[in-house]
């Protein structure tokens, strides 16, 4: 802290002044009263004018160490007030991060949440589907079922010989061979060109019997099980009309049969294939 000057005691003043008229008069002066009068007067009005320049000189001092403190104090402010400014922005700063990590968190949170609302949900449509697809597949078997039973309780007195393959096994080999023989007539003669655009929609696989005369005309086509889509059985008879006649009997075959019934499942990828 800066030390305010000390005014000069006004005592001293006179003692500063040098004292006019002080030297001893000559001998033999005779007027000295009047002249130590004047010397007088004249060391008043220097002791007078030195003390109002010394208190000119203390009130300078004065004022610029008044205004030295007032300047020290705006500068303590000025430095308070930033340090103040600072401590607001930073604390303005954290709440910010801190914001900005709650919501970065909410919506980690949030993504989680919807992962796991979605996997959920795909989790119900793959168990929909198996629930669908098991559906499907026992109304196949008793669609079988039930055309077993149709066939079996067909009479065994008309006046038609009937044989049937439900596979591509059988202990009759003609029976076997002429069946496939159809199977390659539908599948190499670019008969998917028919179908290309129906089997697009979604369907389930259909299982189609065919009885074939013997002179290889169609007698009937039946769905043990549809496709589903209207638009794709069509295609099927459509199909198999377009490949008929397939060929009449061979001679071993005939003599046993004058109508045989070949089941078959249908698939369609980039072709048609009878399983």
């Amino acid at each position: 802290m800066d030390a305010t000057p000390t005014p000069l005691p006004a005592d001293n003043l006179a003692r500063a002044v040098p004292a006019l008229g002080s030297v001893a008069p000559a001998p033999g002066n005779t007027d000295s009263a009047a002249q130590k009068q004047t010397d007088n007067l004249a060391r008043d009005r220097a002791l007078s004018q030195a003390r109002l320049e010394q208190e000119q000189r203390n009130t300078e001092l004065l004022r610029q160490a008044t205004l030295a403190a007032a300047q020290r104090e705006a500068a303590r402010q000025e430095q308070q007030q930033l340090e103040t400014a600072r401590a607001e922005q930073a604390a303005r700063s954290e709440a910010a991060r801190l914001d900005a990590e709650r919501q970065e968190q909410a919506q980690h949170d949030a993504i989680k949440v919807e992962a796991a609302r979605q996997a959920q949900a795909k989790q119900e449509e793959a168990q929909r589907e198996r629930a669908q697809q098991e559906s499907k597949r026992e109304e196949r078997l008793r669609a079988i079922a039930n055309q077993l039973k149709q066939e079996a309780a067909q009479p065994t007195t008309s006046s038609l010989r009937r044989g049937w393959l439900f596979g591509r096994a059988d202990p009759n080999a003609d029976l076997v061979l002429y069946a496939e023989t159809l199977r390659r007539k539908i599948e190499l003669n670019m008969t998917f060109d028919m179908v290309r655009d129906v089997v697009k929609r979604p369907h389930t696989q259909p299982i189609v019997t065919v009885a074939i005369r013997a002179d290889g005309t169609v007698e009937k086509v039946s769905f043990v099980v549809s496709s589903g889509v209207t638009a794709i059985d069509d295609a099927i008879r459509k199909v198999l009309a377009s490949q008929a006649p397939y060929g009449a009997f061979p001679p071993g075959l005939a003599r046993q049969y004058d109508v045989i019934e070949i089941r078959r499942t249908w698939l369609f990828d980039t072709a048609i294939r009878l399983q």
